[in-house]
């Protein structure tokens, strides 16, 4: 709740100031009017009572009393839709802001996280969570503080007006209601968080064969994806059965308890009206005082269970958000130096990094690519060569020893002005379900279209994209399936030369293309090189063979560095590598 409260001050909402104290006068105007209309009524029916000898009419006063009680219940009943206009904005703005903090925070976790993470459970995290704070806005402050109010002045009527056992009768009513109401959804709260899971896992299942469709397609596996989702879905079914039998069986409690309440209430005005302590009209009363409180309790139940599982969803938001992030600006971050026009210097010194989830990563890595240098990366499969381009993106931090660009530790540079300065080019390259264009642009959101078109052509996509009836206006389709893997490929590099970066990074930038392609794409990469930094991962060394320095690694390690000649020379790992290669084309 504290959390929720600044949630609310934080969503900058416009009139937030005025706006919720107005919400809260109304809320109050409206029970109270709620409240006061059945003593009207009652009132009324009394002026009816003839003296002794004296016909029934329809007096001045009856008509005031009658049109009193019509105006309070109106009153009441506008006052809750006059309060939803003037508070709406603030719960929209603060689920908003919920939704955008979550979402922006999760994009500022690790890659650990997110691989760990499947994605629709993630998107239903955020979205559950943002719109349960919009209910216990509603519900807390607006429901629940407001009911008790609304009870309080009932039984300061009750006392006043009947008789003080209406009110502990009342009261007592309200106490077996409550415990009875919050003890069942206690005992429901299993089912809810089991309903919830369910949902998470069928949603997650779902969304993940939606991202890997080609993957299903191609192994034929449509049957088996469908009978996990079924499975999943069967769960859920078997959880939904069982919290709205749950449901079914508080409200039936809930019935029981209330009707009781009316029922013993209602004997009890009949008996005062036999011996002569109430009139006609107080009956009235007494019976519309506790219909309008049951109005109230029907809510606090309903609200109260929707309340629990709205905290079951915020506590899954505010779990995420409570999440640190492994990397951080720090508070002395700066920006990197201005760059020179020769590219960067990217230096490890001494770099140690060990995953969690295998044995090897970095050990005691060191070497500096010089400005406008080309450095390759090669070794086999595990050998680090992944691990050393995340720590030069900054999606890692090394255990022990240093990643410098320009001189300056990583971890001293601010990640925006850092992620401008380096571009990377993966083997896999993930597209957006946009254009091409947009995809091309997303390098440089401010670059215009004869940018975005010269970086294209470079990357040998412009006879694709003439041919192309809507050109860069093409949808490319989720993660960019409508493309071939070439073709993925060639955008990727198009965007990550459009970013005009002092270190480009290239990660098997060129595994998807054919040979031909191929030869245009490492004739336009040697041309960019110039006057910027470029790191190579390569398993093909016939695309290294003009690098400055290679490195080779394997269990993370450095076990041989040089140009390609001298690695030859050296006939070691390098050189086997290349014979290997060689001898197979």
């Amino acid at each position: 709740m504290s959390e929720l409260a600044r949630l609310v001050l934080r969503s900058g909402a416009a009139g937030l100031r005025w706006r919720l104290p107005l919400a809260l006068g109304l809320v109050f105007l409206g029970k109270l009017a709620g409240v006061w209309a059945p003593v009207m009524l009652g009132d009324a029916i009394n002026t009816l009572a003839p003296a002794k000898g004296e016909t029934l009419k329809l007096g001045a006063d009856f008509v005031t009393l009658a049109l009193a009680f019509a105006g309070f219940r109106l009153i009441s009943a506008c006052a809750p839709f006059a309060r939803d206009v003037v508070f709406t904005p603030v719960s929209q703005q603060t689920m908003a802001k919920a939704a955008v903090e979550t979402f922006a925070h999760s994009l500022s976790l690790s890659l650990d996280f997110h691989q760990g993470k499947q994605t629709g459970t993630l998107a239903r995290i955020i979205d559950r969570g943002s719109r349960s704070t919009d209910f216990l806005l509603r519900s807390v402050v607006f429901n629940l503080g407001p009911t008790a109010i609304e009870l309080v002045m009932a039984m300061i009527v009750m006392v006043t007006r009947l008789d003080w056992r209406f009110a502990v009768t009342a009261l007592a009513t309200i106490v077996v209601y409550t415990v009875a109401t919050f003890r069942i959804t206690d005992w429901r709260l299993s089912h809810r968080r089991r309903l919830n899971e369910t949902d998470n896992r069928a949603a997650g299942v779902s969304v993940d064969a939606m991202i890997n469709f080609e993957t299903v397609k191609t192994f034929g596996a449509e049957t088996r994806t469908v009978d996990r989702y079924e499975a999943a879905m069967g769960d859920y079914v078997q959880a939904s059965v069982q919290a709205n039998a749950s449901l079914s069986m508080l409200n039936a409690a809930q019935a029981v308890v209330l009707n009781a309440g009316l029922g013993l209430m209602a004997v009890m005005a009949g008996l005062e009206v036999i011996h002569g302590h109430m009139r006609i009209g107080d009956v009235t009363t007494a019976i519309l005082l506790l219909t309008g409180i049951y109005g109230p309790l029907n809510m606090l139940g309903f609200n109260y269970r929707e309340i629990r599982q709205a905290f079951i969803d915020m506590e899954q938001m505010v779990g995420l958000t409570s999440l640190k992030p492994d990397i951080t600006d720090s508070a002395a971050a700066r920006d990197l130096p201005p760059a020179s026009g020769k590219g960067a210097e990217l230096t490890f010194q001494d770099v140690d990094f060990r995953h969690d989830a295998r044995s090897n990563g970095l050990l005691g890595v060191s070497f500096v690519a010089p400005p406008g240098t080309t450095t390759a990366l090669v070794g086999p499969s595990g050998a680090g060569k992944t691990t050393a381009v995340r720590l030069a993106l900054r999606l890692l931090d090394p255990q022990s020893g240093r990643v410098t660009l320009d001189g300056v530790d990583l971890r001293d540079v601010r990640q925006a002005t850092l992620r401008r300065a380096v571009a990377l080019v993966p083997q896999d390259v993930a597209l957006f379900n946009d254009t091409l264009f947009a995809n091309i642009a997303f390098g440089r959101p401010d670059a215009d279209p004869g940018a975005v078109r010269a970086a294209a052509d470079a990357a040998e996509l412009g006879a694709f994209i003439d041919g192309l009836p809507n050109g860069l206006d093409t949808m490319v389709g989720e993660r960019g399936l409508k493309l071939s893997g070439g073709e993925r490929q060639r955008v990727g590099i198009a965007r990550a030369l459009l970013a005009e970066p002092r270190l480009l990074i290239l990660d098997e930038a060129t595994s998807a293309l054919d040979g031909r392609t191929e030869e245009a794409i490492q004739a336009t990469l040697r041309k960019v090189r110039e006057g910027r930094t470029t790191l190579v991962v390569a398993h093909r060394l016939s695309t290294i063979v003009d690098a400055d320095q290679i490195l080779v690694l394997r269990r993370g390690k450095i076990v041989e560095r040089g140009t390609h000649a001298e690695l030859l020379d050296k006939a070691g790992e390098y050189a086997a590598l290349w014979r290997r290669q060689t001898r197979a084309h």
